[in-house]
């Protein structure tokens, strides 16, 4: 028997309004302020899943894949029917891609970085 349910992902960043509203153009849902957490933002996704956003003055993008103090911070995946659509979105939404598969498609995974720097990765279904 679990001791524990999972609540949510809380990812440091600059601005969370911003990056609330990139994690809704990636898989939809409504981004809003967290009422009871100054300076947080919610993202409350389909499925009845929630990722918060809180503000972090001194935020430093990750460096991936490293495993210092400037290691990923956190890794997001997002399961998605097309590889290559889905990849030209996040493009256009604001990711910057860091690893697109060099292995001519057999992995079934590429990894990007979210606007302020987060590691997550497209998968195949």
């Amino acid at each position: 028997m679990p001791i524990a349910k999972y609540c949510l992902v809380a990812v440091d960043c600059p601005d969370p309004p911003e990056l609330a509203a990139f994690y809704a153009a990636v898989i939809g849902g409504e981004a809003k302020p967290d009422p009871d957490t100054d300076g947080w933002y919610d993202l409350h996704a389909p499925g009845g899943h929630r990722i918060a956003f809180q503000r972090a003055p001194g935020h430093r993008a990750p460096n991936w894949p490293r495993a210092d103090d400037q290691s990923q911070q956190l890794h997001l995946d997002f399961h998605v029917p097309d590889l290559d659509s889905a990849e030209e979105q996040v493009l256009v939404f604001g990711a910057t891609a860091l690893d697109t598969d060099d292995e001519g498609g057999k992995r079934g995974f590429r990894v990007y970085a979210e606007p302020v720097g987060h590691p997550f990765c497209l998968c195949e279904e």
